[in-house]
């Protein structure tokens, strides 16, 4: 039977989500019914915010919480009450709302899920890491471009306007000190140390050879951005010479240019992916720590550079 869907190509991309999504709310049904629980992996979202909140929430909270629409989240509230797993109750603060909290059945449920869920989590996993290691990571970065601009403003976007990241080839090997260069100097008073004098001029030699990658943004048809992906060792990875042009701050290019670099360790299963920087820098750090990166001490694998003053490491 030929599947039409293969045949849209992109344009089936909505299609072929919710017939990848069908599939797993009815392989999680499966899941429940075979552990003799009377449950709906539909309802996983809105019980599991119950779950963990310390209050009751009203219905337009519980929606904000995972963005669905109102009428969903009121559809599985429905169902939930239905098999006595939540209680839906007037609010004494807002005629116009009601508030939710699980029964006493929906948090003693809880504790029978929780171990599947585990089970389900890690076969999940697995399962994603078959299309890409990175697979959350893409599903967030597409959910976060399409709240951003949504597809029918997108539609009218000329192509050129894409910020696109791509690998290292041997014609982008000057953008490399173009880039980075002229900071690095400004930074460090026109002194170059010796490990920056290198890798600015030999990017190729610095970082390809010994196992590393490198990546450069491309915005309509230039090249406005620049990040090495350094190999320690088998397992680690650390991310250096980060630097997008001065006229193309805006454009979220520092957080594509790190992702990518992310998404690169997970397929080489690394473990940690490190990052020098200064205390001069609290925008990136901001930056850092909303992608997971965390203080700590340099490893021993790592060249220390005289003007880091700080170290950071995402656990991947």
């Amino acid at each position: 039977m030929t599947d039409i869907l293969n045949e849209l190509g992109f344009l089936a991309g909505a299609s072929r989500f919710r017939r990848i999504s069908e599939k797993l709310q009815q392989d999680g049904d499966k899941i429940y019914s075979d552990a003799n629980i009377q449950f709906k992996a539909s309802w996983f979202s809105v019980y599991y915010v119950l779950a963990k909140s310390d209050s009751p929430q009203t219905i337009l909270e519980i929606s904000n919480q995972i963005d669905f629409s109102h009428i969903t989240v009121k559809n599985i509230l429905r169902e939930l009450k239905r098999e006595e797993l939540v209680s839906i109750k007037p609010n004494p603060n807002d005629k116009r709302s009601k508030l939710v909290e699980l029964t006493t059945k929906g948090k003693a449920l809880q504790k029978e899920l929780e171990p599947l869920w585990l089970s389900f989590s890690n076969t999940l996993k697995d399962l994603f890491s078959i299309g890409h290691p990175d697979m959350i990571n893409i599903l967030n970065r597409l959910d976060w471009e399409i709240n951003n601009k949504p597809i029918n403003e997108r539609i009218h976007q000329p192509k050129g306007e894409i910020v696109k990241i791509i690998d290292y080839k041997p014609g982008l090997k000057k953008y490399f000190y173009e880039l980075a260069g002229p900071w690095l100097l400004g930074v460090l008073n026109g002194e170059l140390e010796e490990e920056d004098k290198f890798t600015l001029n030999n990017p190729d030699k610095a970082y390809l050879e010994n196992g590393g990658f490198l990546f450069y943004a491309k915005f309509k048809s230039e090249i406005v951005g620049c990040v090495a992906l350094k190999r320690l060792d088998d397992d680690t990875f650390e991310f250096a010479k980060l630097f997008i042009d001065p006229n193309h701050r805006k454009l979220g290019i520092g957080t594509k240019l790190i992702e990518r670099c992310i998404s690169r360790c997970l397929e080489n299963d690394a473990k940690e992916l490190w990052l020098q920087t200064t205390m001069s820098m609290p925008q990136a750090h901001k930056l850092y720590y909303k992608l997971g990166f965390n203080d700590k001490l340099s490893p021993p694998q790592m060249d220390v550079l005289e003007r880091t003053e700080k170290v950071m490491c995402l656990s991947l």
